[in-house]
């Protein structure tokens, strides 16, 4: 476990701590967050990612909300079901990797010019070594983008994402990226919390 100042190990314990390839087995042909809120996180796509760039889609699965008309050079594909990853039409590279049991990726170093993070940060169990890779493996002055919602998985959510809310949770998010080494960093509610759809949070890192 990476450090984290004043967080105990327990922190990071899951209510289900069976192998998390054991719960994703099963390929899930869904989305987690509504169409509102999946446009808003295209829209922040629109914004960060670089035209003609290599991205990673870290935790993705059949979709990765990309802007429908951008071309990247390379989008890169993680995940825990071959299947979800093999349906992703917009992915030109896929590897399926427990984060919570190898954190480094196998990618080369300064590869890839943006990272995303969909509504699956929570699940991280060493979140730091995760983001640590990411930063490795990022160009100078590459972006990770995260975001999320309050849904999930719970029992594969770990404790201290249970035990707090969005705006906290967004705070927790800039707790890692800055022990992650990143700067920079911009924490927002993209829509609110209590409107009628599902809520969002942003959370952006960059590198030196």
């Amino acid at each position: 476990m990476s450090d984290l100042t004043g967080l105990p190990p327990e922190a990071f314990a899951k209510q289900d701590e069976t192998p998390d390839t054991l719960f994703y087995a099963q390929p899930r042909f869904v989305t987690h967050i509504d169409d509102a809120a999946i446009a808003a996180v295209t829209d922040l796509y629109r914004t960060y990612l670089p035209s003609g760039g290599r991205i990673l889609d870290l935790m993705s699965s059949w979709v990765s909300h990309l802007p429908v008309e951008a071309a990247y050079d390379a989008v890169i594909g993680h995940g825990l079901n071959a299947r979800e990853l093999a349906a992703n039409p917009r992915l030109t590279q896929r590897f399926v990797q427990d984060l919570n049991a190898d954190p480094i990726l196998p990618l080369d170093t300064g590869g890839v010019d943006a990272a995303l993070v969909c509504v699956g940060v929570q699940y991280l169990q060493d979140p730091v070594a995760v983001l640590r890779e990411v930063a490795r493996v990022l160009a100078p002055d590459g972006r990770v983008v995260i975001t999320f919602s309050n849904r999930c998985f719970p029992t594969k959510a770990v404790a201290i994402w249970r035990a707090v809310g969005g705006d906290d949770q967004a705070r927790l998010i800039e707790l890692y990226l800055r022990q992650a080494g990143f700067t920079g960093i911009e924490a927002y509610a993209v829509l609110p919390d209590g409107g009628p759809g599902d809520p969002l949070w942003a959370v952006i890192g960059r590198t030196a």
